[in-house]
């Protein structure tokens, strides 16, 4: 005789479920694993700063938009917090001064809540701060008006840049304000990126003195 169990689909059930299938989600995009093949054979063993995100901060090379030297971009298209998470041993393993950190827009186009997406800030600035790593949190930045479900994403990047200012500020971090420079009321301005989401040559002209400033205030 079959005996049938039932088992209540409740919310938590469904939570817990979909928590489960996403906890290794940042292994689905192959840019993720490229990349990582890639750091593998880089021979670079120390860096003054390193910039960790996604394709935000991927496109761009930091390097030579500072002008300087000791600069690492550690940055992987379509990568999700998670995913930082799961390779911080090649931030710490250079050793950096400084870590500047950006993320959480593919996070929530992958579903994850903000409470999900800033747990993960916590855990990755606590391992940071482990390895006397300075961590400076960077804003998760709108998509255009344009752009698919922009006026639901966007609603919740306010709320998760709400939770990283308050949270800099009762942890002494230095939190970068990029998306007050390169938003239009709750949108990201169109004219400075070429497709509604990624940033253009002129959005990255009002992020670079962010940066500049805080390396000045480090000697670096």
């Amino acid at each position: 005789m079959v005996i049938a169990i039932l088992v209540a689909i409740t919310p938590l059930v469904i939570w817990k479920i979909l928590k489960a299938q996403n906890s290794e989600l940042y292994l689905e995009n192959q840019n993720y694993r490229l990349q990582l093949g890639y750091e593998d054979l880089y021979q670079t063993n120390s860096a003054d700063i390193v910039m960790l995100g996604d394709s935000h901060t991927y496109n761009i090379n930091w390097d030579e938009l500072l002008n300087r030297k000791g600069i690492v971009n550690r940055g992987i298209d379509g990568d999700i917090t998670q995913g930082y998470l799961h390779r911080l041993t090649y931030i710490y393993k250079l050793n950096p001064k400084l870590c500047f950190i950006e993320g959480g827009i593919n996070d929530l186009y992958s579903h994850f809540t903000i409470h999900e997406i800033f747990e993960n800030y916590n855990e990755i600035i606590t391992v940071l701060r482990s390895h006397n790593i300075i961590p400076i949190i960077q804003s998760t930045l709108f998509v255009a008006k344009n752009y698919k479900s922009a006026k639901e994403t966007n609603y919740k990047v306010e709320q998760l840049n709400q939770m990283l200012i308050k949270y800099s500020k009762e942890n002494s971090i230095e939190y970068l304000d990029i998306n007050t420079l390169v938003r239009n009321n709750s949108y990201l301005r169109e004219e400075l990126s070429y497709d509604g989401i990624h940033l253009n040559a002129k959005g990255y002209m009002l992020w670079k003195p962010l940066v500049e400033k805080v390396l000045e205030e480090h000697n670096l």
